[in-house]
């Protein structure tokens, strides 16, 4: 259809702005007819489209040039502008279109969009124009509401009669009617799409709970965000849809396709809003993994990881999070697919201790994922905030039983909040100590933190002769009660309330009403005297164990 053919339909009342009295512009060839209210619509072009608008980009003076040139760099045919929002096509817009030689038409009030598709449709397609015309239609009302998948899945609702949910790995809605499925239903469809995915099953998965049916369809992470190959459905979203799909028409089937292309935006979006802070966190790692002194630490993070994640210069209260996983035989699981999961499967929108994915950094170190985790910092109803790790424990191990078949296994260490970014390096190996202890778990999934580590040598105790924990004791103390009688210094007091305090320098120098400084003093001279790293996690448990035995 040529563009002079759309003005001479007098119903459609349409008006030449841009474009008047050149006939190579009316002569143009229209091949499509997509409506669009994105400032950036430059990924759904490809040319020869008469773009319908409502112009609910446009704010004020200047929008227009960025969106115009967009259009005219993509080839497309004409401008349809609606004057409904506005009262009028702007100026702006009309100016824009003329400085790049891009036909711009008026479409009067009355005059609907979908009345315009069908016109077009009904030359290019004959008979077909009624069916396709409410598809277009739809995809139209889609693409308006890309940025908000609540609102796309809101619409497929009232257009199906059926509820639509976008779900992670772990069974967390991440968009969807309210309320959201019961967690028991969640967390099996999830199950059951990860072990269909595992089955190389052909998608759409159908499923049945109870006597309702579910229809599973993949949203799948692509480019450079996306997880390895091999595990990459732990990266998956998966569009939940309450019936068979395979009954639909076809029309309605085109209309779910749409759905997950949006779906998909959503996720890139979602990713590319991730790799900041991800790329981030590997600095982080860097750092505590380099000769740089504790005193220095606090400077040089607060331009990487821990500031963006929490757009503050200053330290904030966080958790390190480390995990580690294999399959059948040596196949381990690779860590770019854990560290995807564990993204979703931290995030926490209710509860005690509220995560949003936007308190997560994540990065990878050979085969373990490794997180940083904000937590609110303490208050009087809850004194010691933080991740519940019993919780993430039953979350990962009902939506992975399935998945993770007999023989895999994913163990998961998890530090105690750190309060000072003096305390990074020690929080990041008790996490990986707290690993290595799941990892002599026999679950299918085992997540172990500070709390699962003190009560685990604690219940060794009683197992241990009476003589021989005295012996410890007396070997590992005996320096420091030397040192307080000949010097009336107090070491071994000093000790206790730094371990009760959860080696936090700020906690237990505010205990002591000691400077942070003195208190540095004091634990150095414990180190030299007992030949012993109170950084390391084994150290304090050793020091923990004789303490309790003397």
């Amino acid at each position: 259809m040529r563009l002079r053919e759309l003005l001479d339909i007098d119903e459609l009342g349409l008006l030449l702005l841009v474009g008047q009295g050149a006939d190579s512009v009316l002569d143009r060839a229209i091949r499509a007819v997509p409506t669009i209210d994105l400032a950036d619509p430059g990924r759904f072009l490809t040319g020869g489209e008469l773009v319908l608008t409502e112009l609910a980009w446009w704010r004020e003076d200047g929008d227009a040039e960025g969106f115009v040139r967009i259009l005219d760099q993509a080839g497309v045919t004409a401008l349809a502008a609606g004057e409904a929002a506005h009262g009028l096509v702007p100026h702006d817009l009309v100016r824009a279109c003329r400085r790049h030689g891009l036909p711009l038409l008026a479409v009067r009030p009355e005059t609907s969009f979908s009345a315009i598709t069908e016109h077009v449709l009904r030359r290019l397609h004959g008979g077909q124009a009624g069916d396709l015309a409410a598809v277009v239609e739809r995809h139209r009302r889609l693409l308006m509401d890309q940025s908000a998948p609540d609102s796309v899945l809101e619409l497929l609702r009232h257009s199906l009669g059926l509820d639509v949910r976008l779900l992670s790995p772990t069974g967390r809605q991440i968009a969807g009617p309210r309320p959201p499925l019961h967690a028991k239903t969640a967390v099996a469809l999830a199950g059951r799409y990860l072990a269909a995915r595992r089955s190389c099953e052909a998608a759409p998965h159908r499923v049945t709970i109870g006597d309702r049916p579910y229809s599973l369809v993949p949203v799948r992470a692509a480019g450079p965000s996306a997880a390895a190959e091999h595990a990459a459905e732990l990266g998956d979203w998966l569009l939940v849809v309450e019936a068979d799909t395979s009954t639909w028409p076809a029309t309605d089937l085109e209309l779910l396709d749409r759905i997950v292309e949006l779906a998909a935006d959503a996720r890139s979006a979602h990713d590319r809003a991730k790799v900041a802070l991800n790329d981030l966190a590997r600095q982080l790692l860097d750092l505590l993994h380099s000769r740089v002194p504790a005193d220095e630490i606090p400077v040089r993070l607060s331009s990487t990881a821990q500031a963006v994640v929490s757009q503050k210069d200053t330290w904030q209260r966080c958790q390190f999070v480390v995990a580690r996983g294999g399959l059948h035989g040596t196949l381990p699981i690779p860590a770019p697919a854990l560290r995807v999961l564990l993204e979703e499967a931290l995030v926490q929108q209710d509860g005690s201790v509220p995560v949003s994915p936007q308190d997560i950094a994540a990065t990878v170190d050979g085969e373990q994922a490794v997180l940083f985790v904000l937590v609110p910092e303490p208050t009087d109803a809850l004194p010691e905030p933080g991740l519940d790790c019993a919780a993430l424990q039953r979350r990962l191990a009902a939506a992975l039983a399935r998945w993770l078949g007999p023989a895999g296994r994913i163990s998961i260490g998890v530090s105690s909040p750190v309060g000072s970014a003096e305390s990074a390096r020690r929080a990041l190996n008790d996490a990986r100590t707290a690993l290595r202890v799941a990892e002599g778990g026999t679950a299918q999934v085992t997540v172990r933190g500070p709390d699962d580590l003190t009560s685990h040598i604690l219940s060794l105790l009683p197992l241990i002769p009476a003589e021989t924990l005295q012996a410890f004791a007396a070997r590992l103390l005996g320096p420091l009660r030397d040192h307080d009688s000949r010097h009336q210094t107090d070491l071994l007091p000093t000790l206790e309330r730094f371990l009760e305090c959860d080696a936090s320098w700020t906690q237990c120098a505010a205990q002591l009403h000691l400077h942070v400084n003195s208190l540095r003093h004091r634990i150095a001279r414990i180190e030299q005297l007992t030949g012993r790293d109170l950084g390391r996690l084994e150290t304090r448990l050793d020091f923990l164990a004789a303490l309790r035995a003397r």
